[in-house]
């Protein structure tokens, strides 16, 4: 009975020229156009068993904290990390992949620790304590969308700190 007056409703509307403003009483169903006899093209259902020896085989039996992906185009940078101590939402890694460093760029850190505008009673200044050591870093950026990701040290140990982590 309201399938009737649905239909009576369309056919007054069309009839005054008013037509449905997403035409959806037109639209045909794909699931009426697709042909269940002919495989998938594109379909593999031992997909992920093949990836997940890829995966295994790549890794070597090790385990990791998280598989690091680039945040702008989530392309795989780590399958093997180990997540900072301190800062939870860091990593550091040896072994990387689809990352480019930057040598024309040279990042400087000290290792000085900050002064706390108190003198020690001792009276030991900088020269008697050693020079404060350096620490070079280059930048790491994504070799696919060239965002930056994080830093490469002079023992090339990565340390990553724009990334999206997920669980591996």
């Amino acid at each position: 009975m309201e399938a009737e007056r649905g239909k009576e409703g369309m056919e007054e509307r069309e009839k005054e020229g008013m037509e449905s403003p997403t035409g959806s009483q037109q639209t045909v169903s794909d699931d009426d156009e697709i042909d269940y006899s002919v495989k998938p093209e594109f379909y593999d259902p031992n997909l992920d068993e093949k990836d997940e020896l890829w995966v295994h085989k790549k890794r070597k039996g090790c385990t990791s904290d998280a598989v690091l992906s680039c945040p702008a185009c989530f392309t795989t940078l780590c399958l093997e990390s180990q997540r900072h101590a301190q800062y939870v939402t860091q990593y550091r890694a040896i072994f990387v992949v689809n990352c480019k460093i930057k040598s024309n760029q040279v990042l400087r850190q000290s290792n000085q620790k900050p002064k706390n505008g108190r003198k020690s009673g001792r009276g030991r200044n900088e020269t008697e304590a050693g020079p404060s050591c350096i620490e070079t870093f280059k930048p790491v950026c994504c070799l696919v969308c060239s965002t930056e990701v994080g830093v490469i040290d002079q023992e090339e140990v990565y340390h990553f700190f724009n990334v999206l982590p997920s669980e591996s």
